[in-house]
């Protein structure tokens, strides 16, 4: 069932873009490896595609949000298998596991078209 709006889940995207840039420095994990740089990489992929969205507070309306929740679907997995996929579980892993499970459970749960934007056709 999806229930979270194409706008609530927008101001998601740019609150966890932002989380996931700072927390391996506000959770002390910020060592220079895969622990520090894959929520950093994918913090920034995600502040990018929530620009280009198609959605009420994306800035250049390029991706589809079907697309932009494909994206999230598959960034969720990897932050999520990121402490395994990459060696660092021993030192850390909760962060990265609970917020692989909210990007999983948005991009599951949004809705997968902007309620109150119109459609537009190229009339020449």
């Amino acid at each position: 069932m999806r229930f979270i709006s194409t706008r609530v889940h927008g101001m998601v995207d740019y609150l966890m873009g932002l989380l996931l840039i700072v927390a391996p420095f506000l959770l002390g994990f910020a060592t220079g490896g895969a622990a520090q740089w894959v929520p950093i990489i994918l913090g920034v992929v995600m502040l990018a595609s929530a620009i280009m969205t198609k959605y009420e507070l994306g800035l250049m309306h390029m991706i589809p949000m079907p697309l932009h929740l494909t994206m999230d679907l598959i960034s969720g997995i990897l932050l999520l298998v990121s402490p395994w996929l990459f060696g660092f579980a021993d030192t850390v892993y909760l962060p990265h596991v609970i917020l692989g499970i909210i990007e999983i459970g948005a991009s599951l749960t949004t809705e997968k078209q902007p309620r109150n934007m119109v459609a537009t056709t190229n009339r020449r």
